[in-house]
């Protein structure tokens, strides 16, 4: 009896200290890194790689998912309480659909890499900013300009689809506001 009941509460343990909870103050750059360790190693990783900075990509990752490594856009309602269909297949921490998803592996070789794990996340956004900077021109540090493309995607960007959604204008004017705190708080903290 107390060995399955040991053997129980080591199974809640486990899969409890293995889910991954976004940070408390999704605000503070230098909190975040505190509060998740290995997380200032890998954007520090994807920043080397890409030449993204890192404030920019953690403003993409913030917006997109919050932090919540296994977000997903909202399903629609049927009669306001039958589950239906999700509008897409975006999904993890960088909100990445499944076709830009495996382009990312394909081209990167991460055959194994998962929209839920943060490393794997931060420099999928690396690499799809630097994509951005080379086809479209926009600078890698320049949140605003790569958050319409990132939404749009590179295409929906060149043809300017984002000008039609004020409210995405807007929005990527947050990511913006973000970065820059990131930017500043990065500074402080080191």
């Amino acid at each position: 009896m107390l060995r399955r009941i040991f053997l129980s509460t080591l199974c809640i343990l486990v899969i409890v200290g293995c889910s991954s909870t976004p940070p408390k103050n999704r605000n503070d750059i230098c909190s975040i890194f505190q509060e998740k360790r290995g997380w200032h190693d890998d954007a520090k990783e994807a920043s080397q790689r890409w030449g993204t900075p890192i404030p920019v990509m953690m403003a993409i990752l913030k917006h997109e998912s919050s932090f919540r490594a296994n977000a997903k856009p909202p399903r629609k309602k049927y009669l306001w309480i039958i589950p239906g269909p999700r509008p897409s297949s975006a999904y993890g921490y960088p909100q990445a659909l499944d076709g830009t998803w495996n382009n990312y592996k394909r081209e990167t070789g991460h055959r194994w890499a998962d929209r839920n794990d943060f490393d794997d996340a931060i420099d999928f956004v690396g690499w799809y900013t630097s994509v951005s900077s080379r086809k479209l021109g926009i600078s890698k540090s320049d949140a605003y300009r790569q958050y319409l493309a990132y939404h749009e995607g590179q295409g929906g960007y060149a043809k300017g689809t984002y000008k039609r959604k004020r409210w995405l204008m807007n929005y990527a004017k947050k990511v913006q506001k973000t970065s820059d705190r990131y930017a500043v708080q990065l500074q402080r903290c080191g």
